[in-house]
């Protein structure tokens, strides 16, 4: 049996337990008892959670845990000494250790991600880099896997995670149907983007979002700006100034910013070769997309794909 403790404090967000639910979902699943969960806290007893509601916790050091979870808390205060304390013993001990959300904090306090690739809430990366240096934030993933520390991206993320974790334990297709039990359509891997360009794109009128629909969907086809101004039913002139006025971007940027995106899908999810890739979202060619993606992620999109499956790796 695999024995998972997740450490939560006071005031800690209810939506930590989400994962939990992953391991309850495969012992149902599996038609047998394969994770036991506890809930753990500095100090044991009652603790209430952002809703105001209890839960009874057992301290710290009652067991021994194959996994450990650390919940997200209501802030990115620094965590108890008692909590670092059992943590940075428990790095000798347990087979793994996993944050959900900001609750990365605490394990870089506990020196847990020093060295090592690790993700949060993308609101809170840059002050997560900036506070511990050590650590190679990638602040655009759902989760990452280093060695046996794991790091998910806001709440939802860890399900996924949990899902990873599933994965790593009994194999893909037990994952797959505990996905599925859980209504999840699609397990996300841990390299994809906790962003959509076209969502951040945000355009107010109809015709602006018919033109981001249609380019959407001929990224593979040149498109001018009069053609998005066609599909928008506007002049060029007027087309250009209504989109910068509502999106902030220009019609070129908004463009190249919708093949990143659809590249890097295509790179994290398919195995198609990168020249492939390059032409069906409008590249053109390799290289071209090669400098694109180093302007933009720092990475070149073989990188990007490797770093894509934080599994295959450990």
């Amino acid at each position: 049996m695999i024995r998972v403790g997740m450490i939560v404090v006071p005031g800690f967000e209810v939506m930590s337990f989400a994962p939990l639910s992953v391991f309850d979902a495969a012992n149902i699943t599996l038609g047998e008892q394969r994770y036991e969960v506890r809930v753990l806290s500095e100090t044991g007893g009652r603790t209430r959670n952002s809703f105001g509601m209890e839960i009874v916790t057992e301290p710290l050091g009652c067991a021994q845990f194959d996994t450990i979870m650390v919940g997200a808390s209501h802030d990115i205060a620094p965590a108890p000494p008692g909590i670092i304390a059992f943590l940075q013993n428990a790095a000798g001990s347990a087979r793994r250790i996993a944050s959900i959300c900001i609750g990365a904090f605490t394990l870089a306090q506990a020196g847990l991600l020093d060295g090592r690739r690790a993700t949060t809430h993308w609101l809170y990366g840059r002050e997560l880099q900036s506070r511990f240096p050590k650590i190679k934030v990638e602040v655009d993933r759902i989760f990452i896997a280093d060695g046996p520390v794991w790091t998910s991206a806001g709440m939802t993320a860890g399900i996924d995670l949990a899902l990873g974790l599933v994965e790593r334990d009994v194999g893909p297709e037990a994952a797959r149907v505990v996905a599925k039990a859980l209504v999840v359509h699609h397990r996300r891997s841990g390299g994809q983007s906790q962003h959509s360009a076209l969502l951040e794109l945000d355009a107010k009128s109809d015709r602006v979002q018919d033109a981001l629909v249609f380019a959407r969907a001929n990224l593979h086809k040149p498109l001018s700006v009069e053609r998005l101004a066609e599909a928008a039913r506007l002049s060029p002139r007027q087309f250009t100034r209504v989109f910068h006025a509502e999106t902030g971007q220009s019609p070129a940027k908004a463009i190249e910013n919708l093949r990143m995106e659809a590249a890097r899908l295509a790179l994290e999810q398919g195995r198609s070769p990168i020249e492939a890739i390059a032409k069906e979202t409008g590249f053109g060619d390799r290289e071209r997309m090669r400098r694109a993606f180093l302007r933009a992620f720092g990475q070149t999109p073989q990188e990007i794909r490797n770093a894509s499956h934080p599994l295959a790796s450990f």
